[in-house]
């Protein structure tokens, strides 16, 4: 039977539960053990693929489809355990699952309430599909003392007397604030969330406390005496260089032994850390640096492009070289004096990322001929492959009318919206009015590569599994005539109907991909079109 660790966090949000949830799964791993990580999220969206990238960040997508959190992007890259429909629930799920089982009656005219049916619900979720590993991590989104968390923290509460001491342990992640007026570091906020957490019902076996400066001992001693844990349990959490050497730094503090002794495992075998070692060893020495210039429209808030970013370091990993990353707002671009030579010059390589939506559109295609006609690498990702076919389009095959239905009613529609396309599954269809949760091309399909392409040299294959998330596909009624003018359709889905891979054989490295190769890079294993992008980039900065 699996073990189960919950984590919560106080005082402030953003203490980097996910992360700590991330790095001390990767230690259990170096033990060994086997892991799976679940993220509880408090909303009440059914998920947060219909959330704006500037409320929620980026939305992760699992090979199942599902759209998801984006710490399940943190739980991948550092285990390397595909996420599942099944590790991410929201408070809009719970109850949507609820009031659909009140409606068919299967509560037998029982009153529904919040406690046992809502908190039954989430320990189900818990608890479910966990039976073939050692460990599975839950993370509770919020903070302690949130209304919207309150249901979920009952639940882990439930679940600790279900399954027993020796099966479940309880993390808090606090802060333990420097207060510069008096040169000290101050404990107090720590006390009053963990008597926050145990007037729920939850007394802590472990205590994170993220922390600016070093924690004195002193101060640990503290607050292992005020809120009722082993000195040796109190793990300080300060900020790391790379995100990649948190698990080092957590192994280095103490954390994997406090959890294991509280299981009762304090015999197990020493983690194997070399994997770690050689990611830092990588990121210390460095042999050169390059500059990305990533042109979006969400790019006043980088978590909208979390996993595109650490794709971006993976790929300077591969290389040995820093990746300094310029994030250019597309619609500079679009204004009547606009200077793009000067923005994307100094750029080594350009990406052209996804998106939804027409704002933007303009830029992102004058980028993508910049890139195209001055032999600046390029990588355009999902509406950035759209936008590099219409591109070709309008400046090549000489159709200045070529456009997206996405953008409004065009005559010339290179790219437009999908209604049905075959899956594993079979026939998928969808309808243009339809709700927008839920009606894309959603997680991993196969696609075909060119036997002679730059894409199969790179992947070192003739068939790929990728990760979508889009409404709109690029017409292959416009095929003929972009060939004929360079661009290669080098990918497509296995009944050839939906193109997957474009390219310029004729330019340095220029590839156009309608997934999202960036969900399934890691640091220990960098997605091959990112190494091979950023290899591209070296060479290109040799030349300038």
């Amino acid at each position: 039977m699996a073990r189960f660790i919950f984590i919560t966090g106080g005082v402030v949000s953003s203490l980097g539960k996910g992360l700590m949830a991330a790095s001390l799964a990767a230690l259990l791993q170096a033990r060994g053990y086997s892991v799976r990580i679940r993220k509880f999220d408090p909303y009440l969206n059914v998920d947060p693929g219909t959330m704006s990238p500037y409320q929620h960040g980026e939305v992760y997508v699992t090979d199942d489809g599902a759209e998801t959190d984006l710490d399940l992007g943190h739980y991948e890259r550092f285990t390397g355990v595909a996420g599942r429909k099944s590790d991410n629930v929201t408070s809009g799920r719970i109850y949507q699952t609820i009031i659909q089982r009140e409606r068919r009656g299967d509560y037998l005219g029982a009153t529904v309430q919040v406690i046992p049916h809502v908190t039954d619900a989430i320990k189900a979720f818990a608890i479910d599909q966990t039976d073939d590993v050692d460990f599975v991590l839950c993370e509770i989104g919020g903070t302690v003392g949130d209304i919207e968390s309150l249901p979920f923290i009952e639940a882990i509460r439930q679940l600790r007397n279900d399954l027993g001491r020796a099966q479940s342990v309880f993390i808090h992640v606090t802060l333990v604030p420097y207060i510069a007026a008096a040169g000290e570091l101050k404990t107090k906020p720590t006390q009053h969330s963990v008597r926050e957490l145990t007037a729920l019902g939850i007394q802590p076996d472990v205590l994170v406390c993220r922390a600016e400066r070093p924690l004195p001992a002193s101060d640990r001693a503290k607050i292992a005496l005020f809120c009722n844990v082993p000195e040796a349990a109190v793990i300080p959490a300060l900020d790391a260089k790379t995100i990649y050497g948190v698990p080092l730094q957590y192994h280095a503090e103490g954390l994997d032994h406090a959890v294991l002794s509280a299981f009762g495992l304090d015999g197990a075998a020493e983690p194997d850390l070399r994997r770690w070692d050689d990611i830092i060893d990588r990121l210390s020495n460095l042999e050169g640096e390059v500059t990305v210039g990533v042109v979006g429209k969400y790019v006043g808030l980088p978590d909208a492009y979390k996993s595109l970013s650490e794709a971006l370091v993976h790929g300077g990993i591969a290389n040995r070289v820093k990746v300094n990353i310029q994030w250019i707002d597309a619609e500079l671009f679009e204004a009547a004096d606009a200077d793009i030579a000067a923005r994307l010059e100094p750029m080594h390589a350009i990406l052209v990322p996804g998106a939804f939506g027409s704002r933007g559109a303009e830029g992102k295609i004058a980028s993508v001929r910049f890139a195209r006609e001055r032999q600046v690498p390029f990588f355009g990702i999902c509406f950035g492959m759209q936008m590099a076919c219409v591109e070709g389009m309008r400046n090549l095959a000489q159709v200045p009318g070529a456009s997206s239905t996405e953008f409004g009613a065009t005559d010339e529609p290179v790219v437009g919206m999908i209604t049905e396309w075959m899956s594993e599954e079979g026939l998928q269809q969808r309808a243009a009015g339809g709700d927008l949760g839920g009606t894309m091309r959603l997680g991993a399909y196969t696609a075909v590569l060119e036997g002679n392409s730059v894409a199969a040299s790179i992947y070192g294959t003739g068939q790929i599994s990728e990760r979508h998330r889009h409404r709109y596909e690029v017409n292959t009624g416009y095929r003929a005539p972009l060939e004929a003018n360079g661009l290669l359709f080098s990918g497509m889905s296995p009944d050839g109907t939906l193109p997957e891979i474009v390219e310029r054989p004729d330019h340095p490295w220029f590839v156009g991909v309608q997934f999202h190769p960036e969900l399934k890079s890691k640091p220990f294993d960098p997605h091959p079109l990112f190494a091979s992008f950023i290899a591209a980039a070296v060479k290109q900065s040799r030349l300038v």
